[in-house]
């Protein structure tokens, strides 16, 4: 398997991916059909924005194959059940083996959960919220490389994102953390120039309606 500077593979197909996913099929399946693919539904933020907070320190492939114990244990991140959980619920989920069993991110999802009941209730929507922080991409240019794809971790409106939730009271969301999420969720699109993905990308997001309070 040979992936140059540019950062892309193309596969017997011809599809052209994005190097971090090539070589594990589900990882591949994530990259072409969720990754930077625009979400303005709120159980999914709710569930991604968690999820990059238990990816800390972590790989995302590692979450990812636990993604489906994840949704069956955190009730498919309906954030409304979840900030009910309480000390028997935080017991067994520290016992299930097939989560990460981190106290502490298990504690910030639920408290997580609570802000998010909040932040809908203020805003109407989760997406509305996050949306607002969607950079201003004029003058940015795209991904043209490995290179410059690794060098982009985070950016200004992540910082500020993630310093507006930590001010609400939302754990495990460093400005790295708040990229991620919006790398995942179509806030940006970095997907590099080439990817088979890229394209569709930018159709998408051109096409999206965002959500406003």
């Amino acid at each position: 398997m040979k992936i140059d500077d540019s950062g892309l593979h193309a596969d017997s197909t011809g599809t052209t991916r994005c190097w971090w996913c090539v070589g594990d099929e589900e990882y591949e399946r994530y990259h072409d059909g969720e990754w930077g693919h625009p979400v303005t539904d709120d159980q999914f933020l709710f569930e991604k924005i968690c999820l990059e907070g238990f990816q800390s320190g972590l790989s995302w492939l590692t979450i990812l194959r636990k993604r489906e114990h994840f949704r069956e244990a955190f009730k498919q991140f309906d954030f409304m059940k979840v900030a009910a959980f309480g000390p028997r619920q935080i017991a067994a989920l520290l016992k299930n083996k097939g989560i990460v069993r981190h106290k502490g991110k298990i504690e910030a999802t639920i408290n997580n959960a609570a802000r998010a009941v909040e932040m809908k209730n203020e805003f109407g929507s989760l997406a509305a919220w996050f949306w607002q922080f969607e950079p201003d991409l004029q003058g940015r240019a795209p991904l043209q490389s490995k290179v410059e794809a690794c060098m982009r971790t985070t950016c200004e409106s992540a910082m500020l994102m993630s310093k507006q939730l930590k001010k609400r009271g939302w754990k495990f969301v460093g400005p790295t953390t708040s990229y991620a999420f919006m790398q995942a969720m179509g806030m940006v699109n970095d997907h590099i120039v080439g990817c088979s993905q890229f394209e569709t990308v930018e159709k998408l997001r051109k096409d999206l309606t965002r959500p406003t309070p």
